[in-house]
């Protein structure tokens, strides 16, 4: 495991500190330690997975037992992550089964491994959490023989296909306060770029019967989205006493975290997907057992009025591409024939094309008024990207082939008063001090994890260049984007 044992706050620089990856603990006991094995295992539990709904997926709850008994129902949770989705940041959070220490214990040592690798930590989040709040610490005694985040990344690793990162978090208090400070400090990676893994089981050792009961109860309560209501119910679950209910819900602190940060949301859906308990196991004792729940928090998708089929979002693409390669190899711009073009191509709308090489931004201009149609409106954007960016050189001849082409289609800008009408990674801002102007695509919020105050001071000061606070007088504005890309 460990080979050192630390207790205590580093410096917030990497650097400092003494470098460990935490090794598995449970492997070849609650899941197999062979890396076939355990593929093959997780294999025949995602084949028997719900189906993922089309949703925005915000956070899960899964079990954390031995998988025999939960692997099954935890599939269902991890089932409703697009395996194709691109995650800023996973934050896991479970709670403590043997430390008692006032807040929670980041692991900012090194990564995790798993017989299926290596996952990533972001250690660079992990010790600005740890150095910006008292209540983060790290205790190697949390992490040490700590299955509850273990057992939840074998899913993770089998089910995602692109490279993540995780912030893995104990929760090691029994303090209310504590934990609402916890879910404050985590508010600002409460959005659509992070996902979040709650790790918990439900009731302990209750008959099979009682135990069915009190986890119904116990859900239902979390499906209020409501902190209060979580509370009042697991203090009540025992009232009157239930044989043998040594707890309703083992990770009580790390699901009452998650409900002061999904409270907040008025359109949040909680979603009972499955439930068992260990007794529905071939080797479950009925007369006493662990119950289990797979539930997903996720909020629906707004329409801006505005979608594209795979066939329009092609041609754009091509027109782009064409438009691009024309200019620089100077030949002659293609003249589209309106009557073979779809309706919505020809629709007058706004549109920003951003340029990358090699995943680093060569070119990005765009048009909010829709002056003509919208192919036309990407053909010269995409002109302009490549060769009148003044922040960089002409896209050159060489770099044709490697050039990853976004489009972005606006929706029409709305004028706000309020800035918490600005949804980060929904809403792109448009800020206007005079004659003087300055904007942040949707894309920025997801590709720097900036919470609403972070793209205004960035907005005002790094593109409109009136200052971190110029935003405060400026008139705001916020539009919605449908990207495009290669």
């Amino acid at each position: 495991m460990l080979k050192k044992m630390f207790s205590g706050k580093p410096s917030p620089k990497s650097s400092d500190f003494w470098f460990e990856h935490r090794q598995p603990c449970v492997a070849g006991q609650f899941y197999p330690a062979d890396a076939e094995s355990l593929r093959q295992t997780l294999q025949s539990y995602f084949a028997l997975a719900k189906p993922r709904k089309d949703n925005n997926l915000r956070a899960i709850i899964a079990p954390h037992a031995g998988y025999v008994f939960s692997g099954q129902t935890a599939a269902h949770a991890f089932n409703q992550i697009d395996p194709e989705r691109k995650y800023q940041r996973l934050f896991l959070i479970g709670s403590s089964h043997r430390v008692a220490h006032e807040g929670a214990s980041i692991y900012n040592r090194g990564h995790y491994i798993t017989p299926l690798g290596t996952v990533k930590v972001d250690l660079d989040l992990a010790n600005e959490l740890i150095g910006d709040n008292k209540f983060f610490n790290f205790h190697a005694n949390a992490h040490l023989n700590e299955h509850s985040l273990e057992v939840q990344l074998p899913f993770l690793q089998y089910h995602l296909q692109h490279d993540f990162h995780i912030v893995p978090i104990i929760i090691t208090s029994q303090s209310h306060r504590t934990i609402e400070k916890i879910a404050e400090a985590l508010k600002p990676y409460f959005t659509t770029e992070n996902l979040f893994v709650i790790s918990s089981d439900f009731s302990h050792y209750p008959a099979y019967d009682d135990a069915v009961a009190n986890d119904r109860r116990t859900a239902e309560a979390i499906a209020q989205n409501s902190p209060k209501a979580f509370i009042e119910a697991i203090a009540q679950n025992n009232h009157p006493p239930i044989a043998h209910l040594a707890t309703s819900i083992c990770g009580w602190s790390s699901v009452l975290a998650l409900l002061h940060l999904t409270c907040r949301h008025k359109k949040m859906r909680v979603n009972l997907l499955a439930y068992t308990n260990s007794g529905d196991a071939p080797r479950g004792d009925k007369s006493g057992v662990v119950g289990y729940w797979a539930i997903a928090f996720d909020e629906p998708h707004e329409e801006t009025g505005f979608l594209l089929t795979a066939d329009e979002k092609k041609q754009l693409l091509q027109i782009a591409r064409e438009a691009i390669e024309n200019e620089v190899l100077d030949r002659r711009q293609h003249d589209y024939d309106l009557n073979n073009l779809p309706d919505k191509v020809t629709m007058p709308m706004g549109a920003f094309v951003s340029l990358h090489h090699q995943e680093i931004l060569r070119g990005c201009i765009g048009k909010f008024e829709a002056e003509g149609p919208l192919w036309e409106t990407v053909q010269k954007m995409a002109i302009s990207a490549a060769t009148r960016d003044h922040r960089f050189e002409k896209v050159s001849a060489k770099e044709l082939p490697d050039l990853h082409i976004e489009i972005s289609v606006l929706s029409p800008m709305r004028r706000i008063d309020d800035i918490d009408e600005i949804v980060p990674g929904k809403h792109g801002i448009f800020l206007r001090k005079g004659s003087i102007t300055g904007t942040f695509l949707p894309q920025v919020a997801e590709n720097t994890g900036w919470d609403t105050l972070q793209l205004l001071e960035h907005c005002a000061a790094d593109k409109a260049g009136i200052g971190r606070d110029g935003w405060k007088d400026a008139e705001i504005w916020v539009y919605e984007a449908l990207v495009i890309e290669e």
